[in-house]
C-alpha cells in the first residue's frame, strides 16, 4: 500500500510539474527537474518510514522487530514504490508527454554546449542522448537508480524504526 502510495504521489508530483509547464522548454526542466528531486526524496522518506512503521505496528510487541526485520519492510515499500514509479513514467514519456525526450535532449545538448562541446561532439552525443531518453532506457536505469536510492532511504529509515528486542521477555 505504501509503495503504490509513493508512486501515485511521485506521478501527481510529475503531472503537476507537467501542467504548470515545467516540462516544455529546457530552461524550465532545470527547475523542474530540481522540485522532482526534492518533492521524490520527501516522498520516499515519508513512504518508507510510513510502511515501516506500520510493518511493525503489525508485528506483536513480544516479537523482535531488529534491523533486518525493519530494512526487509522499508525494501519492500520501495520495491512495490519503483515498480509502480516506473510504470507511470514509462506511460508519461510514451503517450501522455511524448516530446518530453525532445525537452531532454535539447537540455542536456545546451548544457554540453556550454561546457564548450564543439559541433561534431553535440552531433555524436545526440544520438547518445536520444538513446538514454527514450522510453525503454528511462525504464530501466529509472528502475535500477530507484530502487538503489529507495533502498539507501530503507537502510537509514530501519535504524529509527526497528524495534530492539525485548530482554525482559527472554528471561521470563
Amino acid at each position: 500500500m505504501y509503495g503504490v502510495a509513493m508512486a501515485v504521489a511521485s506521478s501527481l508530483l510529475n503531472y503537476g510539474l507537467y501542467f504548470a509547464g515545467f516540462h516544455e522548454t529546457p530552461d524550465k526542466l532545470g527547475t523542474a527537474q530540481m522540485i522532482a528531486m526534492i518533492g521524490g526524496l520527501l516522498i520516499s522518506i515519508t513512504c518508507i518510514t510510513l510502511g515501516t512503521r506500520a510493518r511493525r505496528a503489525e508485528t506483536p510487541a513480544n516479537e523482535s522487530f531488529g534491523y533486518g526485520r525493519a530494512l526487509g519492510a522499508g525494501f519492500m515499500v520501495s520495491l512495490w514504490g519503483v515498480i509502480f514509479g516506473t510504470i507511470s513514467q514509462v506511460l508519461y514519456i510514451a503517450v501522455v508527454n511524448p516530446g518530453f525526450g525532445d525537452v531532454m535532449v535539447q537540455t542536456e545538448l545546451a548544457k554540453a554546449e556550454a561546457r564548450g562541446a564543439s559541433a561534431q561532439q553535440l552531433e555524436q552525443a545526440e544520438g547518445f542522448i536520444r538513446m538514454m531518453t527514450s522510453p525503454t532506457a528511462q525504464a530501466v536505469v529509472g528502475f535500477i537508480f530507484g530502487l538503489i536510492f529507495c533502498t539507501v532511504i530503507a537502510l537509514i529509515v530501519a535504524a529509527f524504526v526497528r524495534r530492539p528486542e525485548d530482554k525482559s521477555m527472554l528471561a521470563a
